[in-house]
């Protein structure tokens, strides 16, 4: 348990790290109590999980020791009462030479190494893990044991190899020991827990679902879907479809092309938005850019195949009719909930979980994964529904049911009972004793 008393208002860089973790606090005010404290080992990226749940679980009064890069210097994490930013991952740019990128993994891994020693938390909340996976699943996770410490972890894929069609013995393996060696495992879904248990051999009270949280890291404006539309080049009879994040293979763009090529053929007034970066299939984007070279050219496609800011997602959002999820296996879509934080109705292939979290006709549709007909068709059904006419107000009733569902409330009781439990701490909520105002990202989603 942390006392939480004299560093609660921390920020530590890359380069303060290498001077033996020296910290230096500002703002800090005594705490009248004790509090739960917890390091939140984040792998240096997720931005939107890493605010959300960190927010959260601030305003419960745990005191965090976040374990971030440069993606996740957040400015409302700066002198924050009971939040020590440690930015030991530093830059995760990628246009650098393979040495820099050796060496910079390297020297976060002594860095990580030289923390866990000295951490005062004792839990160890990993959210994803580093760079070389099997060495974090099996010597990394003893070397935390053998300090002592409580691993909390939260599973967002069972077995993304499997996922994409890369699975291995080994990877299987590091992945069992990984399971066993946590001392308790969140996941957002009934299947993910059902995986864990009769697959990878894990005690099913060890396993906690917890809902995904709602994206509030995007800043979200007075923009309107009109404005956004004229800002993307639309005009607002223009039909447009969705797919925004990472591009890769087991997420079915390829369908998608297809099916809107099928819409094309019955009216010229869709639209397709592909919005996001090729994620480490160079063949396989190679495959689909050439394949929409000409409909790019005709403004068919508007087309941003690269990383989206926060700052420039809600005009994506607030552009579109529907976000369309075409993917041929997933376990649960941060994208989805990020769609339904806008109020936009999603067309989901019925893969995974994805189907628990649209009512049909009313948040959104699901059709056959893998079929680029049946997409079409389902595509053309909700342009004729009620949803699509009624939008404009319907955008607030898929908002207000996927706050309640996805609430980070939730997620950071839940999460906080489990570490309690696993300090065999009766806690109990507590406001810090330096309260801060709420972040004006948190003050624009709950006005």
């Amino acid at each position: 348990m942390s006392s939480c008393d004299q560093d609660q208002c921390i920020e530590i860089r890359g380069h303060e790290a290498d001077q033996g973790l020296v910290l230096s606090a500002s703002a800090t005010m005594p705490s009248t109590q004790p509090a739960l404290g917890v390091s939140l080992l984040t792998g240096g990226s997720d931005r939107p999980y890493v605010f959300g749940l960190t927010t959260s679980l601030m305003s419960r009064g745990v005191c965090i020791d976040l374990i971030g890069s440069d993606e996740l210097d957040f400015p409302e994490f700066r002198n924050r009462c009971g939040l020590k930013f440690l930015n030991l991952r530093g830059s995760l740019q990628v246009d650098v030479s393979a040495l820099s990128k050796v060496v910079r993994v390297l020297r976060y891994y002594a860095r990580l190494s030289r923390y866990a020693v000295t951490a005062e938390p004792t839990i160890f909340h990993i959210l994803w893990n580093n760079k070389f996976e099997h060495f974090d699943r099996t010597l990394l996770m003893l070397y935390y044991r053998m300090l002592g410490k409580k691993i909390v972890l939260t599973v967002h894929n069972v077995n993304a190899e499997r996922r994409d069609s890369k699975d291995t013995y080994i990877n299987r393996a590091t992945l069992r020991i990984q399971y066993h060696l946590a001392h308790h495992i969140f996941v957002h879904t009934v299947r993910m827990k059902e995986e864990l248990v009769h697959e990878f051999g894990v005690r099913r009270n060890k396993v906690t679902r917890i809902p995904f949280g709602i994206n509030n890291a995007v800043p979200v404006t007075s923009l309107t879907a009109s404005e956004a539309k004229t800002r993307l080049g639309l005009s607002r009879n223009e039909k447009a479809i969705l797919f925004f994040g990472r591009i890769t293979p087991y997420k079915g763009l390829e369908y998608l092309i297809a099916a809107f090529r099928r819409l094309l053929s019955h009216s010229s007034d869709y639209r397709l938005i592909i919005a996001g970066r090729p994620d480490r299939c160079e063949e396989y984007w190679k495959t689909i850019r050439d394949g929409i070279r000409e409909d790019v050219q005709r403004g068919n496609i508007l087309l941003k195949a690269e990383f989206i800011p926060d700052e420039e997602t809600e005009v994506y959002f607030k552009a579109a009719d529907a976000v369309i999820l075409p993917y041929k296996d997933i376990y649960q879509s941060g994208v989805l909930f990020l769609g339904q934080s806008f109020g936009l109705p999603v067309v989901a292939a019925d893969v995974g979980s994805l189907k628990d979290d649209v009512l049909e006709g009313k948040t959104g549709f699901t059709f056959r994964p893998e079929d680029p007909v049946d997409l079409a068709e389902t595509i053309e059904r909700y342009f004729a529904s009620d949803l699509y006419t009624d939008l404009t107000w319907r955008r607030r009733d898929i908002r207000d049911y996927a706050a309640k569902r996805h609430s980070w409330e939730v997620v950071a009781r839940e999460t906080t009972n489990v570490y309690a439990n696993l300090l065999k701490l009766p806690f109990r909520e507590k406001s810090l004793a330096c309260e801060l105002p709420p972040s004006s990202v948190e003050a624009k989603l709950s006005s």
